[in-house]
């Protein structure tokens, strides 16, 4: 039959070649991946309002039965990702807790309801991640407004929400506030968010160094959150490439406030294990004086050869 139907000419993207796919899938399902995460409420404040959550997602086709030839189809094919998040509660009473707990039960119920998960590190479909990553931070933003609404109690709550999410050697970013995303590597930290705060706009436009943004009184005055009173805000996201040895660090202000980058540098060097970690970096937080909230998601990444 020679006719075709609208649907049977539709452009198709072109197929990934034999060796590329199996790459692909080595990738995501072999790395290994050690994770980690602690919270504490600190020395100073009676409660918690910090919350964080860790998680493995992934995509997974097992052959059970068939006649075809043997390697037609894969015996089994799975893919594997892992996500980190880390949220920071503002807000009078219970509202900095209730508004860290719902951004992230609400972020996962959106994903939960997505029916067509991107499991893929092409760049097309990492800009399309992001994109939607952008819509869901909007959508918490506004879920937390409404909560506000309907309760005049909970008003000027927020969050600040910082996640990270690996498929392979391709890692997501997702930020808004001042909880931190750090990468080590080869023995030095780099911090890959900017915090949305008052005194580091103020060390953009150069009127404050580092030094003193460290210690000023407003170096806490968050520009952008999620709920927090601001309309129309955006978080900021980005791609970054991972190597072998690399370790994803997400933390709260209760972290970076107390320990400097030197001493989670060394931490992360020296650590047997991303629960080891997690639990000394608390723990320095707290000998330091552990004024705020503390709160770690760590990942440690080894690829195949």
């Amino acid at each position: 039959m020679n006719n075709q139907s609208e649907a049977d000419t539709i452009d198709l993207p072109p197929q990934a070649s034999g060796q590329d796919t199996l790459w692909n899938q080595v990738r995501s399902a072999e790395v290994e991946v050690d994770l980690g995460a602690a919270s504490h409420p600190g020395l100073v404040r009676s409660k918690n309002e910090d919350h964080y959550l860790v998680v493995r997602y992934g995509r997974q086709l097992e052959t059970l039965l068939t006649n075809l030839p043997a390697g037609q189809v894969p015996s089994r094919s799975e893919e594997i990702g892992y996500g980190l998040l880390v949220a920071d509660g503002i807000g009078g009473a219970a509202a900095g807790e209730l508004a860290s707990r719902m951004a992230i039960s609400t972020l996962i119920n959106l994903l939960l309801h997505t029916p067509d998960w991107i499991i893929s590190t092409g760049q097309q479909e990492t800009e399309q991640v992001m994109q939607r990553l952008a819509e869901r931070y909007r959508h918490v933003d506004a879920v937390l407004r409404d909560q506000c609404n309907l309760d005049p109690a909970l008003c000027g709550m927020g969050t600040t929400m910082t996640l990270a999410s690996s498929l392979g050697d391709s890692l997501v970013i997702g930020h808004i506030g001042d909880s931190r995303a750090y990468l080590y590597r080869g023995g030095e930290l780099h911090q890959l968010t900017r915090d949305h705060t008052l005194v580091q706009s103020l060390v953009t436009l150069g009127q404050l160094t580092e030094e003193q943004a460290g210690k000023h009184p407003f170096r806490h005055v968050l520009t952008r959150s999620l709920g927090g009173g601001q309309h129309g805000v955006n978080g900021e996201f980005q791609r970054v490439m991972l190597a072998s040895g690399d370790q994803v660090l997400l933390c709260t202000d209760g972290l970076t406030d107390m320990v400097d980058k030197a001493s989670i540098a060394t931490i992360l060097h020296s650590a047997a294990s991303a629960d080891e970690a997690c639990r000394s970096l608390i723990s320095l937080a707290l000998k330091n004086g552990g004024k705020d909230n503390v709160t770690v998601a760590l990942a440690r990444y080894r690829f195949p050869g």
